[in-house]
């Protein structure tokens, strides 16, 4: 047997041995854990913080937050006959008739204010240029408690009004209407992971295992890990931002990492059992090889998305705080609660044997065609490893014309919504009233800003608005809000691309500057949802260097603790680099370039999601170490054999579990592939496909060829190494 009492062994097998004595008291501590976690996330979830916008869109939102009343949410209904033949708006009695009835209808209603009709007198503006069209206006009355039943009302008198003219089309968008259908989206896209992502890991870990047991016991880890960072989240969440999205990604990195780590502790633990060992033995060699490999590859995680926190951008700061909970969770349940659990199974953990799979052996077994291919490789290392990278550069070369440009939402989400329907059609009729610039107007000493000279200032805005040539269009909203006014102001374009970003320069640095910037002791930001966007990119272009800095250099010095070899750290990084670029490529030439839109259920919009890019670089990086320090680890045991028997071994041995641990990971962020928004199908598309490439084309094919190439110069030798040592392979428990 192996000895239990060794002071200088890993700090992983020490902390196993601990959990094996002390079961009971490890198992119960994870669930007290869990339970506190969620039992917080109850009693001490207070009002939860709202996130804060980058540079002149956060001084708008920060203006208006001062005020003690707030900005009035607007909404605007469409009106336009549903047949294509039919008279202009004007001449049109039935569109006139239903224009009437909408109007009065609102207005009795009492939700509403502000009624405003392309029938008034001054409401020129509000028909379309092509004359098809109409556009009713409203804000929502009532004090902010009051804002959701007044929209509910509001929305029910536009559907009675619909009802009554069946010819005329009534279409409802605006700022309520358009957040609504996006948070109810997040919700159902929520419910949908939680739904898939369960039921698909556990399919792939019964097909692994091929025992009930055996699949539960990750897929249960990963559960708890979840479900104790949502609990202390909701904590969290009172100091910085946790926003829907964050709730979602975390869901899915938590099953993915959660069951990955279990995987590869299961696999090793069966590898020894296979040999000979006791349960508690091959537990403990398990802690000391593939334990150490998880807790390397979650701190390697932790500290790559830490580097998000470096943008200053306080979502990104949320996600980064909601990884760190669940991969750190992820980790500590698999170096201690994984080993109590599996020593209290003993050999119960293969009950429940599915028919056709009950036979499968979990053990890490030699696999004939990764070895093949290793040894293939191995032989002509230069050639194999110039075809494959080769490959990889001829992925990436779509990314060099990447265009990063947000999604609105009605670019986001399906067409088939009602609101985004709307959406659509009265930003075509009206450009940009759907997605206006908001321009904040406050004293610079404080007080009441509104005066004859800003009134005039702001008429003088108006013309210069429709002098622009269709730049800027009309029309020009103002309101009173506490001692703050505020424009709305439609841009041109489709709301975040290049000519919606050229509309709010011209707006930015030309006309409030000469209107309302002439005004004596008045300040001015803009807002809205294409200031937000640009705003947002330009900050993560300004602090993306030193992200990726970052990064680069905490995955460097990790791995050079992990293994003392220059050339292991940079090797890894530059796989893992070839895998992202392809990653990129690939990402690039589906969504932007719109290959597979029907398959995949979207609809491309000439860009990608701003933010992605940053976003996978971060949490690939991270990601992908799990398989290199894992095949690193096994090649070096190997090490007495040979540097390039060590390579095939290594390789050959390790291919079971890393393809299992692959084909979960792809599976689970396959998961966003399946949602609604357009921007969870990019993510998933480009993690599944760099998940995908590191597991196969790199590891299988340039991690053995690069190495070979360095032979033995791989590892420096004579120095301590902070990698696990070699595992001596015992014939029997006694050996």
């Amino acid at each position: 047997m192996l000895p239990e009492n060794n002071s200088r062994a890993p700090v992983t097998e020490r902390i196993a041995t601990w959990s094996l004595r002390h079961r009971a008291l490890t198992l119960v501590g994870w669930v007290a854990l869990v339970l506190i976690a969620l039992a917080a996330g109850t009693l001490l979830d207070g009002e939860s913080r709202r996130s804060t916008d980058p540079g002149e869109s956060g001084r708008a939102q920060t203006a208006l937050n001062a005020q003690n009343t707030f900005d009035p949410l607007r909404e605007n209904v469409l009106v336009e006959a549903k047949n294509p033949g039919s008279p202009p708006f004007a001449a049109d009695e039935q569109v006139r008739r239903a224009t009437e009835d909408l109007v009065t209808t609102l207005t009795r209603s009492g939700a509403v204010a502000e009624v405003r009709s392309p029938l008034a007198t001054e409401g020129a503006d509000r028909v379309s240029g092509d004359g098809r069209s109409g556009l009713v206006g409203f804000s929502i009355a009532g004090g902010e408690r009051d804002i959701r039943s007044n929209f509910e009302t509001a929305a029910a008198r536009v559907e009675e009004v619909s009802a009554r003219h069946p010819s005329v089309r009534l279409g409802l968008s605006g700022d309520l209407s358009l957040s609504s259908v996006v948070d109810k989206g997040i919700r159902q896209d929520v419910q949908r992971s939680e739904f898939l992502s369960l039921p698909l890991t556990l399919v792939i870990l019964l097909i692994v295992f091929g025992a009930l047991v055996a699949a539960s016991v990750p897929l249960l880890l990963a559960g708890t890990s979840v479900a104790a960072t949502f609990g202390f989240l909701s904590v969290v969440d009172d100091l910085t931002p946790i926003n829907s999205a964050t709730t979602v990604i975390t869901l899915l990195i938590g099953m993915a990492v959660g069951v990955d780590y279990s995987l590869f502790f299961l696999r090793r633990q069966r590898e020894e059992r296979s040999r000979g060992h006791s349960v508690d033995d091959a537990i403990r060699v398990s802690a000391r090889t593939s334990g150490h490999v998880v807790v390397v590859s979650g701190v390697t995680v932790v500290l790559c998305v830490s580097g998000l926190a470096i943008t200053g951008l306080d979502n990104f700061t949320g996600l980064a705080i909601s990884t760190a909970f669940v991969v750190g969770l992820a980790v500590l349940g698999a170096v201690t609660v994984l080993p109590a659990l599996l020593s209290l199974l003993g050999d119960k953990v293969d009950r429940g044997r599915i028919p056709w799979l009950g036979k499968r052996r979990t053990a890490a077994e030699n696999s004939r065609f990764w070895s093949a291919t290793a040894r293939v490789v191995t032989r002509r290392p230069a050639l194999w490893g110039g075809l494959a990278t080769a490959l990889l550069i001829l992925l990436t070369l779509p990314a060099l014309g990447m265009r990063l440009q947000d999604p609105t939402p009605a670019e986001s989400l399906p067409r088939s919504l009602a609101t985004i329907d709307a959406a659509v059609r009265t930003q075509e009729a009206f450009p940009g009233v759907v997605y206006p610039a908001t321009v904040v107007l406050t004293a610079k000493g404080g007080g009441p800003v509104d005066s004859p000279a800003l009134r005039s200032a702001i008429a003088d805005l108006d013309r210069r608005i429709g002098e622009t040539g269709g730049a800027l269009n009309k029309p020009l909203a103002v309101a009173n809000v506490d001692e703050a006014v505020v424009l709305r102001v439609p841009l041109s374009g489709a709301g975040r691309d290049a000519e919606a970003d050229a509309a709010l320069a011209k707006l930015r640095t030309e006309l409030l500057p000469a209107t309302v910037g002439e005004v004596t002791d008045v300040e001015y930001a803009v807002s809205g949802r294409t200031a937000n966007a640009r705003d947002f990119a330009d900050r993560v272009i300004e602090r993306m260097p030193l992200v990726f800095g970052f990064v680069l250099l905490a995955a460097f010095v990790l791995l050079l603790l992990a293994f003392r070899s220059v050339a292991v750290s940079l090797v890894s990084i530059a796989l893992n680099l070839l895998s992202i670029g392809a990653a990129y490529g690939v990402l690039t030439w589906i969504f932007q370039d719109g290959h597979f839109a029907s398959l995949l259920g979207f609809t491309p919009y000439g860009g990608v999601v701003g933010w992605l890019p940053m976003f996978m670089f971060v949490l690939l990086l991270g990601l992908s170490m799990d398989y290199h320090i894992f095949i690193l680890s096994r090649i070096r045991e190997r090490r007495a054999d040979g540097a390039v028997a060590a390579i095939i071994r290594g390789t050959g041995t390790s291919a079971g579990v890393v393809s299992s641990a692959a084909v979960i990971m792809v599976g689970v962020f396959s998961v966003f592939i399946t949602l609604s928004a357009i921007e969870y199908k990019m993510m998933g598309v480009g993690m599944a496909v760099a998940v995908l490439i590191d597991a196969t084309l790199v590891r299988g094919v340039l991690l053995p060829a690069f190495l070979a190439l360095l032979g033995e110069r791989l590892w420096q030798p004579g120095r301590k190494s902070l990698a696990p040592a070699r595992v001596p392979e015992l014939s029997s428990p006694n050996a």
